[in-house]
């Protein structure tokens, strides 16, 4: 199957309890208070962000990379009340290799109902869907909740990338997964 992700605005994604909508820069009120919980970004490459400018400027250039066809983002909704529940994404999408790399985040009173896989679970048919082969993500070592979700997901754990971030003046390790189409 040719690789069909040719649009620059993902589609709305819809499970069982949530709606999937592609990011606009009006998100990032919502994406704030996420980004500024330090146990939400315990295990991301930056800490927790004090700053709205900085997460608008950071959503901003998630939509311009939609626009040029690199990624998609989604806003995660409950569609029971259409409360914000997070984001999740197919970023560096290759579209030569047919390849892309998956990631969410949640906030915490998301936590725990499962939401994270339901979404992720629409993700990977879509990216299957729509003729990728192959997805890759990243976790920072000690995360156990995403290495878990992943694993239900069917990745694999791939190895590890020593010293691949640095973060709050230390290198953190990383775990790779992988997942086949």
């Amino acid at each position: 199957m040719a690789l069909s992700l040719d649009s620059h605005r993902p589609p709305i994604l819809e499970t069982e309890r949530l709606r999937l909508e592609p990011l606009t820069a009006d998100d990032a009120g919502d994406i704030f208070p996420l980004m500024a919980d330090a146990e939400v970004m315990a295990f991301w490459d930056i800490g927790e962000v004090d700053d709205p400018d900085v997460i608008a400027n950071i959503v901003e250039g998630q939509v311009a990379e939609m626009a040029e066809g690199r990624a998609f983002y989604w806003a995660l909704r409950a569609l029971a009340d259409n409360a914000f529940l997070g984001t999740c994404d197919l970023s560096e999408i290759d579209r030569r290799h047919h390849r892309a790399e998956v990631g969410f985040m949640l906030g915490r009173g998301a936590w725990g109902q499962g939401f994270g896989l339901e979404a992720m679970q629409a993700v990977v048919a879509y990216a299957g869907a729509n003729g990728l082969k192959r997805l890759m993500a990243r976790t920072h070592l000690g995360n156990r909740r995403s290495d878990a979700l992943l694993e239900k997901l069917g990745f694999e754990e791939e190895g590890a990338l020593r010293g691949h971030v640095l973060r709050d003046g230390e290198r953190r390790d990383c775990r790779v997964f992988g997942l086949l189409l």
